[in-house]
């Protein structure tokens, strides 16, 4: 058994063999040129380096060679992958002398590419070069930085003189590529049918032309659509393996060097995000790790509090925030939302507000701004906001970017999505080098678990271990299989009867539950550090948007007689309530105030969006057709073993260990954790001092009775359930227990109403206990929550797990099997009753022998 591992991405980069002949290759005379071209910016040398002994040194014909040199010396890449043959399966370019440069962005890739093609044309490898790019902004910003570069008398005095070619000229495809040219061109051109000279500069030629790929993560993350871009770009690695052109030198370039969260198998160079960030070369970057934020207009007020600090602390330049969104139509929107937002924060005429925003994705209606991001780090440019698609953000050398906005969780879900979002805000205003500026990332709070794991990837902050099944030894003996049901799903409508509605006397009476309410009040915001992990606090002033008795009152008076009308109000009575004698709006207005009064609200206050939705929903069912619930109908099929062998493994991060995370082991770890890095990651762990008295637990590994080598908690509920179930008193008592992973291993639908629509989710119990009795084997099922957790969720979970565990324990008696499970959602006020029961065998007796406060909370209605 191997453990799964989390791969370091510096661990994978292919060496290239730095053994040549340098009489063959004089890379020593192109010192000077390097110096002057690279400055003290030493990675930058050792990439141009690097890149021009595996293309010219002889050494290699194509990638296959480099990478079994690498596989036979670097144990890394054997546990990744199973065997060399599996390895060259999953090349990206195979059978070319191909690979990719990994550069964190900001950190200056354009020198590295130009060094590149001036050292291969200067060697006489190569004839000609070509430099390829996604887009016409990248292609603008190279073709300008090649212009400057191979214009500077300064930089080719230094070529040495018996260069074969020691002044390129930069083109494009709208000329002949001739030799000594250096073509920088956009992937479009070369399928453009007119006016493109790619085809005849460059077919059968191959041999003779280097190809230089930037942002070369589109070569293989092909955006989706049928657009001719999205197409274009998807035919971007057909047109480098093209016989008719037979290039032989390729390689690509990017900072963001993923599959989604798969780091890519061919660099043969990283200068990593982290490394920028320690080297000052781009801004620290912080990220939002707890945020209350109630609504979209509250989070617009702290984005906009940011903006406005940001302005403040960087104030010799104009800062600039970047609003990402996953796709053109929410950027579409978002447009809309925010210009709205910043006309009523600042006062300002929508035209006015409309110049200060700007956005840029793929859409035609927005082409003609992209050449707008050429200016808007000037001071005289309105341009204060950017809203931009996450997929379509390269090629901006924007540096005045200290805020970036994540709006949806699918624009910052992979390590490819979080390069190029943390991407877009690195770069450093020249007049800010010191001390290190810092780009604010201002995602939700419910991600930054998520986010945290895959910045500290990205990043290469964190060293994970892993908790497996243990498939051999001793404790091996503690696997058990288990059962679920296979079940045919239907959603049925169930209408509610007349005793479930809402009615206008019921309102009348009972008012409408609103919450007290402050009009501005403090809300903070907690931040993270992504290389020291030190957290900061900041405080905001929110000020609630408010609506005012009258308006609300005319907007459900407005809506009852145009519904009336239509005879679609089934929740009055209407001999009570003829079309003349609908409730009126002095009622409507006694009601609301007579609600506001019950919680201390003036009517000069109006009322928070909060308490204005309540009040709305409360009349929307009197608007609404008649009332059903969905119910998700199942047929049962059969039985599906579950085994615990099957159980697949997980990594957390040793950083977690600082904050209330857990790890339980026994003092026979070496045997069980086998691979034999993870040995040294967790004898560091264990032996660390400096780590809470909680971060690691050794109990008896004979009351360990658990079929995984270790196991982790992550917090104190789970800690001290774990704790209990290692007790001698309790041990004894039970055959063996599982801690189940968040995904995947024993799953229960279940359904539940939020706000208006009706959600499925699936989740896993976090325990599953083994108990005989008998020739009986019991398996009592746990869901840990906080105390009083008794949310809707948790509620339809706890109705869906009890109903699915008594089908299933009828489908077993049918089925002769000796098993039975009992169902418990518990809480740690319920720790010390549960175990007693355990111990007493009270818990087998049936799922009713036992009840504690959250249950009883969570069969309230």
């Amino acid at each position: 058994m191997q453990d799964i591992k989390i791969y370091k991405q510096k661990d994978l980069v292919l060496k290239v063999n730095q053994n040549y002949d340098p009489i063959k290759l004089d890379l020593d005379s192109w010192d000077i040129f390097l110096d002057k071209l690279c400055g003290d910016r030493e990675y930058q040398k050792e990439a141009i380096k690097n890149a021009i002994i595996y293309l010219a040194s002889g050494r290699y014909e194509k990638i296959e060679n480099l990478v079994e040199e690498n596989y036979q010396n670097n144990t890394e890449l054997q546990v990744k992958y199973n065997s060399l043959v599996d390895y060259k399966k999953h090349l990206q370019l195979p059978n070319k002398l191909f690979a990719n440069i990994d550069l964190a962005t900001g950190a200056g890739k354009s020198y590295v590419i130009y060094g590149i093609a001036q050292i291969m044309l200067g060697l006489g490898l190569v004839d000609k070069v070509l430099v390829l790019c996604p887009s016409l902004t990248i292609e603008s910003g190279l073709t300008e930085k090649f212009e400057s570069l191979s214009g500077s008398s300064e930089l080719k005095n230094t070529i040495p003189d018996n260069a074969n070619c020691k002044n390129p000229s930069i083109v494009n495809a709208n000329v002949t590529v001739k030799n000594g040219d250096i073509c920088v061109e956009n992937i479009h051109a070369v399928y453009s049918t007119t006016g493109s000279s790619i085809e005849d500069s460059f077919k059968n030629q191959g041999e003779r032309v280097l190809v230089l790929n930037d942002e070369s993560h589109h070569i293989f993350n092909a955006i989706s659509g049928n657009t001719g871009e999205a197409k274009d770009i998807k035919r971007w690695k057909e047109f480098l393996i093209n016989p008719n052109y037979n290039f032989k030198y390729i390689l690509g370039f990017t900072g963001t060097a993923y599959h989604d969260n798969e780091y890519f198998n061919d660099i043969i160079y990283r200068y990593s995000l982290r490394e920028a960030i320690e080297g000052r070369i781009v801004k620290s970057i912080e990220y939002t790790k707890e945020d209350n934020s109630e609504n979209e207009n509250e989070r617009f007020q702290k984005i906009y509090q940011n903006h406005q600090d940001n302005a403040r602390n960087y104030d010799k330049v104009k800062p600039l925030s970047i609003l990402i969104t996953k796709d053109i139509s929410k950027a579409k929107e978002l447009k809309s939302d925010l210009v709205d937002f910043l006309v009523k924060q600042e006062k300002l005429s929508k035209e006015e507000i409309d110049k200060q925003v700007l956005i840029v994705t793929s859409h035609n209606d927005h082409k003609a701004n992209l050449p707008k991001l050429k200016t808007v780090d000037e001071k005289n440019d309105p341009t204060k906001w950017i809203i931009s698609v996450s997929m379509l953000t390269e090629g901006w050398d924007v540096k005045n970017v200290f805020q970036i906005v994540p709006m949806e969780e699918k624009a910052f879900n992979s390590k490819l999505l979080i390069s190029q979002v943390l991407g877009r805000g690195l770069r450093v205003p020249e007049l800010y080098q010191n001390p290190q500026p810092k780009v604010i990332v201002f995602n939700h709070d419910s991600w930054s678990k998520n986010i945290k794991s895959l910045v500290d990837e990205v990043l290469e902050n964190e060293i994970r271990i892993s908790s497996n099944v243990l498939k051999d030894g001793e404790r091996s003996k503690y696997n058990f299989e288990i059962y679920n049901i296979d079940y045919t799903k239907e959603q049925k409508e169930i209408p509610h009867t007349p005793k479930d509605e809402m009615t206008f006397d019921s309102l009348m009476q009972n008012g409408i539950p609103l919450e007290s309410q402050s009009i501005v009040v403090k809300k903070s915001t907690n931040f993270e550090n992504v290389l020291d992990f030190k957290s900061r606090n900041k405080e905001y002033t929110i000020e609630h948007e408010t609506f005012s008795v009258d308006d609300i009152v005319d907007k459900i008076y407005d809506e009852l007689s145009v519904r009336f009308a239509e005879g679609k109000i089934l929740n009055i009575d209407v001999e009570q309530y003829s079309k003349e004698n609908l409730p009126k709006r002095e009622v409507i207005e006694k009601l609301i105030l007579m609600s506001m009064t019950k919680v201390g609200i003036k009517k000069e206050d109006g009322l928070i969006q909060k308490n204005r939705s309540k009040i709305l929903q409360s009349f929307g069912t009197l608007l609404r057709k008649a009332s059903k619930t969905v119910i998700i109908e199942k047929k049962i099929n059969d039985l599906i073993p579950v085994l615990t062998k099957d159980l697949a493994s997980e990594s957390c991060g040793i950083g977690n260990f600082r904050r209330d995370y857990s790890v339980f082991y026994t003092n026979n770890w070496k045997n069980e954790i086998l691979n034999e890095e993870q040995q040294k990651i967790f004898k560091q762990v264990v032996e660390d001092e400096s780590l809470p008295k909680s971060a690691t637990k050794e109990p008896n590994e004979f009351l360990f009775k658990t079929p995984v080598n270790i196991v982790f908690t992550n917090a104190k509920p789970e800690r001290e359930f774990v704790e209990y179930l290692c007790k001698k008193v309790i041990a004894e008592k039970i055959e063996s227990w599982i801690k189940s992973r968040d995904k995947g291993f024993y799953q229960i639908e279940y359904s539940w109403r939020k706000a208006n629509h009706q959600k499925i989710g699936n989740f896993n119990p976090d325990f599953i206990i083994k108990m005989k009795k008998d020739d009986f084997e019991y398996f009592i099922v746990v869901e840990n929550k906080s105390d009083k957790d008794d949310c809707d969720e948790n509620k339809a979970k706890y109705k869906y797990a009890k109903e699915h565990f008594k089908r299933l324990n009828q489908k077993l008696e049918e089925q002769n099997i000796q098993q039975k499970y009992i169902f418990h959602f518990l809480s740690p006020n319920g720790y010390v009753t549960f175990f007693d029961y355990l111990i007493k065998g009270t818990l087998l007796e049936g799922q009713d022998k036992f009840r504690c406060e959250l249950e009883n909370l969570l069969e309230e209605s």
